[in-house]
This record gives structure tokens, C-alpha cells and sequence, in this order.
């Protein structure tokens, strides 16, 4: 490589960090998180105090999928699991193996399983707040974009799984940081974080198909730049989720075992959002509960929010993987009052708020991202203290 080609590969990054405000930047995106999470732990503690038998905060930030995630760590079983009376059961292959084998390798230096699943979480916290103002001020040409897509997702209604033994906080860094590359066109990150989404949770498979649409718009658009390595990155992530499937599928002794694991431990098949639809109707027309209440407004409002950025255009790959991610999530059944936790990653949904809050005066935007993290932060907190159904 050239010291000229070295030099328009380097700038891009280099821009991008002095736009993004360096250090001081960075500093700002982590003490965004920071707040959100030490604000979120105390509305926890606050809210388990205020019920019979409170579970107490390392028990609530480990419930649910976080024990799941820890007999992962100590490893796969061979094949499908039944009840007593023979019926098939949801076991931890149904589960994306890149969160385990981060908690597993902390376990194996000397952290319990319960402290390391919780380590990993809260580092690839800090990791998606500096990739989400990145890939902020990257779209918008705005350290202020940036940070406030940083508060917006830290105060989301279930940003609650960013403080919990849960795969968000690792899937949103490995995705932003994807998106951060591929806009950069720096494609040998773009590939293994895109790699990284793919082998962290199902909705990899959106992340990988963005990336292969920034391949092919980059090829089109920088015709004079070298075509294999925006390929090759495509190609690296789109193999991710299939071959986790695949090796499922040859564990178990069929192709469709990963399937039919997660059908019977959750109920989670794609029934292109019959459920969703139904679940909709019933809520909104019976008001059975404000807990279904509220989740039914949060899909209407992030379908809204998706039409809203979508009619202003954004990136392309970044509207893909909205799109697709929000396909997956609609378009499956299952547990209706997860919904709004699967679409914490999204992204696309948060775009015309960011947009709107870097052009707000400092004083307007940081009122408004107020409001809404008070509310977003103790809705998790509920859920999670209160709430006695999983999230």
C-alpha cells in the first residue's frame, strides 16, 4: 500500500474522531451511560424495596435470560431436552454462543459466573455508548447527534437490559460499531463486528445483511477504491448466523433443531405478525392491563418513529437493518411484553429524535432527553422489580 492510499484509508477515522470531539467526546458518551445506569440501579433497589419478599438488586439484574446465559457458559447440551411427560422443551442451545464464551472466559480467571455475565454486560455497556456517538456523529456531522443518541438509548423504556445479564448491551455495541465501520468504510471491522452481531443474537442476521448493502453502495459509489475488502466483510458476517444454525442442526441430528427449540421453550416461530396484529387489537380494544397497554403503545410509537426516519432518508444500510430487524421482531410470535426489549437495538427508531435533539437548543435538548430517560428508566426498573413476568 501507497503512503497516498495509506493516507485515504487512515482519514476517514481520523475525521471522524476529531469530529466526535476526541477524549472529551468519548468522555461525555460514557458519562451519559454512567448516569442512566447509576439512576436505573437506584429506581431498582428503590422499587424491590417497596414490594413483599424483594428479590434484591444482584437478583434482579440476573433473572430471566441471565440465568440462561450462565448455564450456557458451562456449556452446551448435546441434543433436545423433554419434560417428564415427553414433550419437548426449550433448552441453551436456543441461545447465540459470543455473550457465553465472554462470560465463560472471565470464569475461567476467577470470576464467578453471576459477576462475570454482569462484567461482560456493563463493559459492552460503555462499549455501545462510545459506538453509538460515534455512529451519531457520524450520520449527522454532530458530536451533539451523537450524544444525544447515546441518551436516548440509554434512557429507552428497556434500556434496563443494558445494566442486566442480558445480550443487548454486547449485540447494540458489536451493531453501532458495525454500522461506525461500514460507514467509514472500514471494512476489516466492519466484517468481524458484523461477525460478532451474527454469533451474539438471531437479529445478526439484519446487521449482516446491512453490511452487505454498505458493500455493495460503497462498491457503486467509490468505483476507483479496491472491491474485495467491502466483499469479503459481507461475506465474513452473513456466514455467522447460518453457521450457528448449522452446527445446532448437526448437534442435534436435524436441520431444523434451533427451530423447533425455540418454538418449544418460547414460543418464538415467525407467523409474519399475526400474533403482533392480534396482541394489538385485543390490547388496545379490551385495555386489559397497563402493562399491555404500554407495550402496545411502544410498537405503535416505534412504527411511527421508523415511518418518521425513513421518510427522511437516512443511510441506506442503517434503514436496511432497521427495516429487517423490525420485520423480525413484528413478524414473530412469542412473548408480547419482550417486544420492546428486542427493539432496544434497532436504532432506526431513535433516529429523528437524535436528528431533532442536535438541532434543539443544549438547554431544550437535554430537558427533553431528560423527560423521556425518567420515564424510560423507571419503566425498566418496573418491570424488572415488580413485573412478575419475564421481560
Amino acid at each position: 500500500m501507497t503512503a497516498e492510499e495509506e493516507t485515504r484509508t487512515a482519514a476517514p477515522a481520523e475525521r471522524l474522531w476529531d469530529l466526535a470531539g476526541r477524549w472529551h467526546g468519548v468522555a461525555v458518551a460514557a458519562g451519559i451511560l454512567v448516569l442512566t445506569r447509576v439512576v436505573q440501579i437506584l429506581l431498582l433497589v428503590g422499587l424491590d424495596r417497596a414490594i413483599p419478599d424483594p428479590a434484591g438488586l444482584r437478583s434482579n439484574l440476573l433473572i430471566w435470560d441471565g440465568g440462561w446465559f450462565q448455564r450456557v457458559a458451562a456449556g452446551y447440551p448435546q441434543g433436545y431436552t423433554y419434560a417428564q411427560n415427553g414433550a419437548l422443551e426449550g433448552n441453551e442451545l436456543a441461545f447465540f454462543p459470543l455473550y457465553p464464551m465472554l462470560i465463560r472466559a472471565l470464569s475461567a480467571i476467577g470470576f464467578d459466573p453471576g459477576s462475570a455475565a454482569l462484567a461482560v454486560s456493563w463493559l459492552a455497556s460503555l462499549g455501545a455508548a462510545v459506538a453509538l456517538h460515534l455512529l451519531g456523529t457520524s450520520l449527522f456531522k454532530s458530536r451533539r447527534a451523537g450524544w444525544a443518541l447515546v441518551g436516548i438509548c440509554c434512557g429507552a423504556p428497556m434500556s434496563v437490559v443494558l445494566s442486566m445479564a442480558y445480550s443487548e448491551s454486547l449485540f447494540l455495541a458489536l451493531v453501532a460499531g458495525m454500522l461506525v465501520a461500514a460507514h467509514r468504510r472500514v471494512w476489516w471491522a466492519a466484517g468481524l463486528l458484523g461477525l460478532g452481531c451474527a454469533l451474539t443474537r438471531p437479529t445478526g442476521a439484519a446487521a449482516a445483511v446491512a453490511l452487505a448493502v454498505a458493500a455493495l453502495v460503497a462498491i457503486r459509489e467509490h468505483r476507483d477504491e479496491k472491491k474485495w475488502p467491502p466483499l469479503v466483510a459481507a461475506a465474513v458476517a452473513l456466514a455467522g448466523v447460518p453457521a450457528y444454525l448449522g452446527w445446532v442442526g448437526w448437534r442435534v441430528g436435524e436441520v431444523d433443531a434451533w427451530f423447533k427449540i425455540q418454538t418449544a421453550g418460547w414460543g418464538t416461530s415467525f407467523d409474519f405478525g399475526d400474533s403482533t396484529i392480534g396482541f394489538l387489537s385485543d390490547t388496545l380494544t379490551l385495555a386489559d392491563g397497563w402493562v399491555p397497554m404500554s407495550v402496545a403503545l411502544i410498537l405503535l410509537v416505534a412504527l411511527a418513529a421508523a415511518g418518521v426516519a425513513l421518510a427522511g432518508r437516512p443511510w441506506l444500510p442503517l434503514a436496511v437493518y432497521g427495516i429487517v430487524a423490525m420485520i423480525l421482531v413484528y413478524g414473530q410470535a412469542g412473548y408480547y411484553h419482550s417486544k420492546p426489549r428486542l427493539l432496544l437495538p434497532v436504532l432506526l427508531t431513535l433516529l429523528p429524535a437524535a436528528a431533532a435533539a442536535a438541532r434543539a437548543r443544549p438547554r431544550v435538548a437535554i430537558l427533553a432527553i431528560s423527560a423521556w430517560a425518567a420515564f424510560g428508566l423507571w419503566y425498566g426498573a418496573y418491570l424488572v422489580a415488580v413485573w412478575p413476568y419475564t421481560i
